[in-house]
């Protein structure tokens, strides 16, 4: 057990993390990620009102939808990424343990005046992710199989309520459960006494979330990063872009709009690496071209499980960022030759319909 986020989390079960991260790659791991942030915005204007706050289309998502978002500060840095649901009646949000009562005061302070911030921070929060997680989760939830990749719903367990979507942070198909906190404990045993589900705790969450070329904020996207310069394009929508419908008005998008325009050059670019030495790269080893010149820095790095080799993600400055590029990483002094690699390492298997 580690403090993390204020609160006290497993990197990993007795089974260890490699056995932890091969069972969630071939069968269902289950985590507990209950220190996440939930929170609810509800009124006629919290769609707009939260859309002004993010590059993201959240207006025009439909009932039933999830989308990834990015909080943004008045220099479109990253304050918090985050996942939203239209449920109809609300939005429902859930933000990074680390950050969620930051994000809730600066929430609150942009917007609540224009709807109302609920948050749900006492509710339990279990993500069961892996190829048979819906085989295990079915025969508790029949139905949840309907379920598509970023699209959530309402369901019940033994009177209690819980809302579901199916999304992950692994790249394999999963889903998240939000559940009252006095119930998740007997939910959680429900699904590990089910065979194909296992524990897995904050180490092979790491290693999967990387080979899938996801982002960990606080690692790999912080307060001085863009989303353009974390290559999150992706994240925003085109009326949220210059010539949109709705371009512009969210923090920090005369930067942000700039640098997606081309208009504001970049310094530096998040970028996929592999080591083609079997030496594992860590965090905030410096990155150098092959003549010596330092042109960035790793922020995440590990030997990938899966991949059966070192991966990393980092930033070095655009002229490098090409697939294909060749750099070295200063491990202990010594290079380690690396090549600029695109994302995920390990091929995504959500579930599309």
């Amino acid at each position: 057990m580690v403090p993390f986020a204020g609160y006290s989390m497993p990197v990993q079960y007795p089974a260890g993390l490699m056995a932890e991260h091969h069972h969630t790659r071939k069968a269902a791991g289950l985590f507990d990620v209950s220190h996440m942030g939930q929170l609810r915005l509800v009124g006629a204007d919290a769609a707009a009102a939260f859309e002004s706050l993010m590059p993201v289309d959240v207006i025009d998502l439909a009932v039933g939808k999830q989308r990834y978002g990015l909080l943004l500060n008045d220099a479109g840095g990253i304050i918090d990424d985050l996942m939203f649901v239209n449920r109809g009646a609300d939005l429902f949000v859930i933000v990074n343990g680390a950050c969620k009562h930051g994000d809730l005061t600066h929430i609150v302070d942009r917007i609540g005046r224009r709807c109302s911030v609920e948050p749900q921070f006492d509710r339990g929060l279990l993500a069961l992710q892996g190829p048979q997680a819906v085989t295990a989760l079915q025969r508790l939830l029949p139905g949840v199989e309907k379920l598509v990749f970023m699209t959530g719903g309402a369901f019940t367990w033994q009177g209690t309520d819980l809302f579901i979507t199916r999304s992950g942070y692994t790249g394999e198909d999963g889903f998240e459960i939000s559940v009252p906190a006095d119930r998740a404990e007997a939910f959680a045993r429900a699904l590990l006494a089910e065979p194909e589900v296992k524990p897995v705790g904050l180490g092979a969450r790491n290693s999967l979330r990387l080979e899938a070329g996801l982002c960990l904020y606080g690692n790999d996207i912080d307060t001085t990063t863009t989303p353009v310069e974390a290559a999150l394009n992706w994240a925003m929508q085109k009326v949220r872009r210059t010539g949109g419908a709705r371009a512009g008005g969210f923090p920090g998008a005369s930067r942000v709009l700039a640098q997606l325009d081309g208009a504001e050059p970049l310094t530096r670019k998040r970028v996929g690496l592999i080591a083609l030495e079997r030496i594992p790269v860590r965090d905030h080893t410096e990155l150098q071209t092959p003549d010596g010149e330092t042109i960035g820095e790793v922020t995440s790095g590990l030997l990938g499980p899966s991949a059966d080799q070192p991966v990393a993600m980092g930033y070095v400055s655009p002229a490098h960022a090409a697939v294909g590029t060749r750099l070295h990483a200063i491990v202990r002094g010594k290079p380690v030759p690396m090549e600029v690699r695109a994302m995920p390492f390990v091929p995504n298997r959500y579930f599309r319909g």
